[in-house]
C-alpha cells in the first residue's frame, strides 16, 4: 500500500486511478503526474518502487495542492462569498442551488429532504 499526501493509495489499482483517491486529483491530473514521474499509466500501484513513489510524493507536493489544504481554500473562498452576501453568497446560506438551476422541482441534493405542507382546509358547506 503507497501512502501519499497522508491516503492510502489502494495498492491493486492501476496507477492512473490509484492517484484519483487523492483530494484534488483526477484523471487527467494523475495521467500529467505519471508522465513527469516516467511511469506507465498501467503499472499497479503495488508494483511502483521506492524511487517512483517518491518522485510522485515530490511532483504532488510541489506542483499542486491537494487534501486538507485544497478543502480549506474551498472553505475559505466559500465563507468570503458568504462575508461579502453577494448572490452566491446568499444561496450558499440558504442551501440553494446556486448556478441558476430550478428549484420548483429537482435540487433535492441541496435542499435535502422533501418538508410536506399541509393544503388549505375548504370551508364546510351550510
Amino acid at each position: 500500500m503507497a501512502r501519499i499526501a497522508g491516503i492510502d493509495i489502494p495498492k491493486n489499482k492501476r496507477g492512473e486511478i490509484g492517484l484519483t483517491y487523492i483530494f484534488g486529483i483526477g484523471r487527467s491530473t494523475a495521467q500529467y503526474i505519471l508522465d513527469k514521474a516516467g511511469i506507465v499509466y498501467d503499472k499497479k500501484v503495488n508494483e511502483w518502487n521506492d524511487d517512483e513513489q517518491t518522485a510522485i510524493r515530490n511532483i504532488i507536493t510541489n506542483e499542486f495542492k491537494v487534501e486538507g489544504q485544497l478543502r480549506s481554500e474551498v472553505q475559505m473562498s466559500i465563507k468570503r462569498l458568504l462575508d461579502i452576501a453577494c448572490y452566491r453568497g446568499l444561496r450558499h446560506r440558504k442551501g440553494l442551488p446556486l448556478r441558476g438551476q430550478r428549484t420548483r422541482t429537482n435540487s433535492r441534493t441541496r435542499k435535502g429532504k422533501r418538508k410536506t405542507v399541509a393544503g388549505k382546509k375548504k370551508a364546510p358547506k351550510k
